[in-house]
C-alpha cells in the first residue's frame, strides 16, 4: 500500500479480476486524468501581486521573465510583477502555447515575430535563447 502512494497509484487490481472491475478502475483513472488537466482548457490565470489577485487573459501574455523568486509577466499593455517561482509558472501555463527559451525566460509561441538562432522577437523586445533551451523552441516551432 505504502508503494503505491509513492508511485501515485489510481487504483490496484488483484487477479483474477472481471471485467466490470477493471472498467472501474479504467473509469477512476480517466477521472483523475480529465481533473487534472481541466486547468489546461482554461483562458486565464490569476496573479496574485501584493495583498490582491490579478487576472490575466493566456491570449495578453508576451513573456516572461524570471529573476529569483519573483517572475515579471509581459502583457500586451502592461507588466505584472509576482512572487512565483519559474517551477510553479510553468506548471500553471499550458505547454502547448509557452515555451522556455532560457533559465530566465518563456514566451508565447504564437507571439513570436522573429526567431534567430540565439534570440527571438516579440514586438520590439529582443529575448534570447540559450543553447540548452534552444531546443524546446525548435520542437514548439513544429508544432
Amino acid at each position: 500500500a505504502v508503494t503505491s502512494f509513492e508511485l501515485d497509484a489510481v487504483d490496484y487490481l488483484l487477479k483474477p479480476f472481471s471485467l466490470a472491475r477493471f472498467m472501474k478502475a479504467c473509469n477512476k483513472a480517466f477521472e483523475l486524468y480529465n481533473f487534472r488537466n481541466a486547468d489546461a482548457a482554461t483562458d486565464h490565470l490569476f496573479l496574485k501581486t501584493g495583498y490582491e489577485q490579478v487576472k490575466v487573459m493566456l491570449d495578453e501574455i508576451l513573456y516572461l521573465e524570471a529573476s529569483g523568486n519573483y517572475v515579471t509577466f509581459v502583457l500586451t499593455d502592461k507588466t505584472i510583477l509576482t512572487r512565483m517561482t519559474f517551477g510553479e509558472v510553468t506548471a500553471l501555463l499550458p505547454a502547448a502555447k509557452f515555451v522556455r527559451i532560457h533559465r530566465s525566460y518563456m514566451v508565447a509561441v504564437a507571439k513570436l515575430d522573429k526567431v534567430e538562432r540565439y534570440q527571438v522577437t516579440i514586438g520590439k523586445n529582443k529575448i534570447p535563447v540559450s543553447e540548452v533551451y534552444g531546443q524546446n523552441l525548435t520542437e514548439a516551432l513544429k508544432r
